[in-house]
């Protein structure tokens, strides 16, 4: 399910200091104090939803009209690596993976054939296309890899089921996994291809995959690399085919944040946050939420309990593992991702592309 979405450029204040995951005393975590997004001059006006923060200095991001961009200087230039059939075709390219600078895995979203998966080896001088999508009623949304070697794809539900694609050689081939282990969907039940953040891992093994559009917006979970699953209420609004979550973050195995609410501009996002502390088996409300939808999540490396939550309304940052969120920015982001560096990178409408850096 696609996803519209913005609203005008501004400031990010942060801080970026490897300190303690505590609170300042103006509610901003301690880390993430005295920096800001910087804005990067991307060239291109299209709207960027896929991203992969490698590091400080190393990013692609992925969007409309076939759009792939790559840095490999922290933003000052960026490198358009575009892949010649997606531009032609004019392919959504709502997420992707990247192992390092010349390794990466996009996945282009749409009905039947219009869900396709394409690789590259060389930083984006040639791209294979590994997978096209055969079923009419398929419609892949996110990917996401567990290590090198072994990935997984999620498609909106055929016959009653999400479907999940697998690869074992780093997107080279691709297989449909068995749907035995997967629970039924809910009537209208869906994932949101809003930020390449509908599906998400932690570790060799574990995955976690975000609903919405059902009477109730849920959390499938996946400890065997997706071929069984259970599913878990997350308690953001639903009943509607634009509410629920929308993005994943899992900081390891067990604790994970949920975002979402509903994307239509002046709609209310009320409890649009969620925690798990048990893998996403249970899941309660925040204490705080964000004020409005946030359609992108990330958790700050080495930091204990600090992430960050994006939208077209704005940027919050939780300094207490998501159980409270305070708004720091009304500028317009699709999605975030955050490199074990700490170089962290959000993207969204009309090319914009910013890192965070000190001031």
């Amino acid at each position: 399910m696609g996803v519209r979405a913005g609203l005008a450029a501004a400031v990010l204040v942060l801080g970026v200091a490897a300190a303690p995951s505590r609170a300042a005393d103006d509610g901003t975590p301690r880390e993430l104090r005295g920096a800001g997004w910087a804005l990067k001059d991307t060239g291109t006006a299209a709207r960027l939803r896929g991203l992969a923060a490698v590091s400080r200095t190393t990013a692609w991001v992925a969007g409309t009209k076939g759009t792939v961009l790559r840095t490999v200087d922290g933003g000052r230039s960026w490198q358009d690596v575009s892949p010649p059939g997606a531009v032609a075709e004019g392919l959504e390219l709502r997420d992707v993976e990247a192992l390092d600078a010349r390794r990466a895995v996009a996945l282009s979203i749409g009905e039947g054939e219009a869900s396709r998966v394409l690789r590259t080896e060389d930083g984006g001088a040639t791209w294979t296309e590994t997978f096209r999508n055969p079923d009419p009623r398929a419609f892949y949304d996110c990917l996401t890899f567990f290590d090198a070697r072994h990935g997984l794809a999620m498609s909106d539900p055929v016959d009653g089921r999400f479907r999940i694609l697998s690869t074992d050689d780093g997107g080279r081939t691709w297989r449909v996994l068995p749907g035995e282990g997967m629970p039924e969907a809910l009537p209208g039940e869906a994932g949101f291809a809003a930020s390449g953040q509908c599906l998400v891992s932690a570790g060799p093994r574990d995955v976690w995959l975000a609903t919405g559009g059902g009477a109730a917006a849920r959390v499938l979970h996946s400890a065997d690399r997706g071929r069984t699953w259970s599913a878990a209420d997350a308690t953001v609004p639903a009943g509607d085919p634009a509410r629920g979550v929308f993005a994943l973050a899992f900081r390891d195995r067990t604790r994970g944040l949920a975002v979402g609410g509903d994307y239509r501009a002046g709609e209310a996002s009320p409890e649009a946050a969620a925690v798990s502390s048990d893998g996403g088996r249970t899941w309660r409300r925040a204490a705080a939420p964000p004020p409005a939808y946030r359609s992108g999540a990330a958790w700050y490396p080495y930091s204990g309990g600090t992430a960050l939550a994006v939208g077209p309304t704005g940027t919050d940052v939780t300094a207490d593992g998501g159980r409270t969120w305070r708004i720091l920015d009304a500028g317009s982001f699709d999605t975030v991702d955050c490199a074990p560096d700490s170089g962290c990178w959000a993207a969204g409408e009309k090319g914009r592309v910013a890192r965070l850096e000190r001031r």
